[in-house]
């Protein structure tokens, strides 16, 4: 398989590392779209009537939806615009075991070289072994965790970080990560069941140790569940699962809710931390490194730690007429898409400029979008969509 293949980096139980892979919404979402959310009533999950109206709306039952019919993906049941967006909370869905089943390593081999491109390139960095991140995680990497989400091969798994909210300070249900990760662009549509585990597998217990591990332990954090998911519209209408299609707008917010009802506390509270979010970061010659982190899940890892790669950034231009992305050395792999890159900010502090977009089938570098207007109308739509809430 040629070196220079690309592959999006989310590890699906039929990708490899292939040019962003699963991806949603676009950038001017309406603030007034219903939420997709699960309520809690007398301690059962119940799905509010916005939401079971808008599954109605495309002769889904929300009970039937609820209670397994998700799994059919006809591609009549496959919700592509933006304002479908739906993720009714399944509690429990996401058990241990589930969880790890969807660390699957990619399989399918990508057939896009990139190595011809017209744009601005700068030479192929040289490989950075991942380091493992320092346990507990949430001590040394608060933000970081784990996406879960359903495809039609199964479940499968990203990376995504806990970001400040300009609407909510302090209090931010915010969530980055890749397009890839949460829709299925110009081929298909958004996935399902998606739900972020912040500081998963926080003790770093080996695979033997977790399959008899309880909940607390793999999510000592909770679960997460996706209230509302956008992207760019790039993605939707150009992304594709191999080649780099759409990668320099291959980035995702989402506002979440924890599966087990409110408990008064945001996200951030929980975790204790958010990043900052910088949409005019230096150019790369200015910037001194970035630090990738995620759970890559293609061999030789199992998708189970939490790692990251540190690189002075260079440039890379999928297509001549797109935005040129930022890469660095690095041996991560499938399942490490949408973990965030962070460098100094503007303002001199750490910040999030960045996401694991792409990266060759035989590993040793990975690429992100530079953000500009489109990620941060992206941004400041979810914000303000759930401003005050």
């Amino acid at each position: 398989m040629p070196s220079g293949l690309l592959a999006a980096t989310a590890a699906v139980a039929v990708l490899t590392l292939t040019a962003t892979a699963c991806g949603p919404e676009e950038d001017n979402a309406s603030g007034t779209t219903p939420s997709a959310s699960a309520d809690r009533a007398d301690g059962k999950i119940t799905i509010p009537d916005d939401l079971k109206d808008r599954l109605k709306e495309h002769g889904i039952d929300p009970d039937k939806w609820r209670d397994g019919e998700w799994k059919n993906w006809d591609k009549d049941q496959w919700l592509r615009e933006a304002q479908d967006f739906v993720n009714p909370i399944i509690e429990d869905l996401w058990d241990p075991d589930r969880m790890r089943e969807a660390d699957k390593p990619p399989e399918n081999p990508v057939d896009n070289d990139i190595s011809g491109d017209d744009g601005v390139t700068d030479p192929t960095p040289a490989p950075v072994q991942a380091a493992d991140v320092a346990t507990p995680y949430h001590d040394n990497a608060p933000e970081a965790g784990k996406l879960l989400f359903d495809g039609p091969k199964g479940p499968m798994v990203c990376s995504a970080t806990v970001v400040k909210d300009p609407a909510n300070p302090g209090k931010s249900n915010m969530v980055w990560t890749a397009g890839h990760c949460v829709h299925a662009g110009k081929a298909g549509g958004w996935y399902r069941n998606i739900a972020f585990v912040p500081s998963y597998n926080n003790d770093n217990l080996s695979a033997v140790e977790l399959e008899t591990a309880p909940k607390e332990k793999v999510a000592p954090y909770g679960l997460w569940w996706g209230k509302w998911a956008q992207t760019s519209e790039q993605w939707i209408a150009q992304g594709a699962a191999t080649g780099g299609q759409g990668a320099p707008y291959d980035f995702a917010v989402l506002h979440v809710t924890p599966e087990k009802g409110s408990t008064g506390k945001s996200l951030e509270e929980t975790v204790g931390s958010a990043l900052a979010v910088d949409f005019n970061a230096p150019a790369v010659s200015q910037i001194a490194d970035m630090t990738a982190t995620g759970y890559p899940a293609a061999p030789p890892y199992d998708g189970q730690k939490l790692l990251r790669c540190t690189d002075k950034p260079g440039r890379l231009s999928v297509r001549q007429d797109e935005p040129t992305m930022y890469r660095i050395g690095c041996t991560m792999t499938g399942g490490s898409s949408g973990g965030g890159w962070v460098s100094t900010g503007s303002d001199g502090q750490p910040a999030l400029v960045s996401n694991t977009s792409i990266g060759p089938v035989s590993a040793g570098w990975l690429a992100g979008p530079r953000l500009g207007k489109e990620a941060e109308g992206i941004y400041r739509a979810v914000s303000e969509k759930y401003a005050g809430q």
